[in-house]
Formats: structure tokens, C-alpha cells, sequence
């Protein structure tokens, strides 16, 4: 057999030994992995793994799932108490526009994957890249799995305040990696009533807005 690029040969990133991922997990016992495969290996990682599966009625079934392998990424949201204002970016998300959003120009916060960075260091990266802001202590506020049927990544959920003097760059992001990011310092009363009425669409961003208002700066009492 020929070798296979990622598998036991390096992909076009240098990669080697992608189908591993998965075997051996031994956490659940009323899982086991029998098989992984290799589908697609583009920048990110498209597998599909063979396992048994006990059933809450005992019977085991063989399934098969598909994951999508981006890595795990962190998103936060930058905020000025003083003045009531969120930062946050406006870009073209083909994966929206494709499926029935109006223009695929998406409002959300800034977001990006870890890479080889741990969460907080990630974001700090973003921010800068983003939106051109240098963030001084930050929030971890939450971990979620954003589309666990299909996709592995965890995401990791920062805030953080910011004055006008934190805004030290233009943002905008990394234009070698075919970023076009708008900017947007917007009204928090703004940006929660764009979440009621679809202008924000973004599940992450509605998530931070909505925890603003429950549980942080802009909660209950800071009026």
C-alpha cells in the first residue's frame, strides 16, 4: 500500500498519524472505539470512527460518527462600564451566507483558535489582531462545546474591560490569512437588542451578550 498523507506520510501541513486520534479512549466504559479513518485532511481534520456503543437497555450497537477536528478555540468580550459599550467585529462567514444568512457578514465577537497557545494567551493574540485592543486582566467565564454532534472543538469564553486608551492598534485582522475584519464599538443596550432581533445571529457572541446582562458588567444593580 502506498503511503497515505497524514496517516503515514506527511499531509501538506507535515502532519503524521491523524487517524490515531480517538483510539484508546477508555473513559467511558460503555464505549469502544474499534476503528478511525482518515476522510479529508484540508487545514482541519474530517475523520470517521467505527464504535460500540451499550445502550441505557444494555444492548450494544455498532455507529459510526463523523468529527470535524479544528482544534479548540477562545472568544471574549471586550467591555467599558463607563460608557456602556462592547467591542465587536463584523466579517464574511461563507458557511452563513451559504446556508440562507442575508449577506454572510456576521456580527460576533472576536474569536480564533488556541493554535499551540494556551486560552488566555490565545484570545490576548485575537484581541490585538482583531480588534487592535491591549487587554489588561481578563475573565474566564465559561467552556462550551458549540456543535458536539459533528465538530470536537471546545470553546473557552473570556471578558474583559477596556478603556479608549486600550484601542493601541487598528485591528482588523491578518490579511496573509485572508481576514477582512470590521471593527464595530457598539452600545451594549445596542448589541443586546441586535440578538433579539436576528442582526446578531452568532450562537457565541449572543452568549457573552447574554451573559453580560445576567451575570456580569452589565447585570442587574450597574445601571
Amino acid at each position: 500500500m502506498s503511503p497515505r498523507p497524514g496517516v503515514d506520510a506527511p499531509d501538506h501541513r507535515g502532519r503524521t498519524g491523524l487517524d490515531r486520534a480517538g483510539r484508546g479512549l477508555d473513559r467511558n466504559p460503555d464505549v469502544v472505539i474499534r476503528d478511525v479513518e482518515l476522510t479529508s485532511q484540508g487545514w482541519h481534520v474530517l475523520r470517521r470512527t467505527t464504535f460500540d456503543y451499550r445502550r441505557s437497555d444494555g444492548r450494544v450497537v455498532t455507529q459510526q460518527r463523523e468529527t470535524y477536528d479544528r482544534g479548540n478555540g477562545a472568544v471574549i468580550l471586550p467591555y467599558d462600564t463607563e460608557r456602556r459599550r462592547v467591542l465587536l467585529t463584523r466579517q464574511f462567514r461563507y458557511p452563513a451566507y451559504v446556508n440562507g444568512h442575508p449577506d454572510g457578514m456576521l456580527v460576533e465577537a472576536a474569536a480564533g483558535l488556541l493554535d499551540a497557545d494556551d486560552p488566555e494567551t490565545a484570545i490576548r493574540r485575537e484581541s490585538a489582531e482583531e480588534l487592535g485592543v491591549s487587554l489588561g486582566p481578563v475573565t474566564h467565564v465559561f467552556d462550551a462545546f458549540m456543535s458536539p454532534g459533528s465538530v470536537t472543538e471546545c470553546l473557552h469564553f473570556f471578558a474583559a474591560p477596556y478603556t479608549p486608551a486600550d484601542r493601541t492598534g487598528k485591528g482588523g485582522g491578518l490579511e496573509e490569512d485572508g481576514e477582512d475584519i470590521e471593527v464595530l464599538e457598539l452600545p451594549f443596550a445596542e448589541a443586546l437588542a441586535m440578538t433579539r432581533d436576528g442582526r446578531i445571529a452568532d450562537g457565541k457572541t449572543v452568549m457573552l451578550l447574554q451573559w453580560a446582562v445576567l451575570d456580569g458588567p452589565f447585570g442587574p444593580g450597574t445601571h
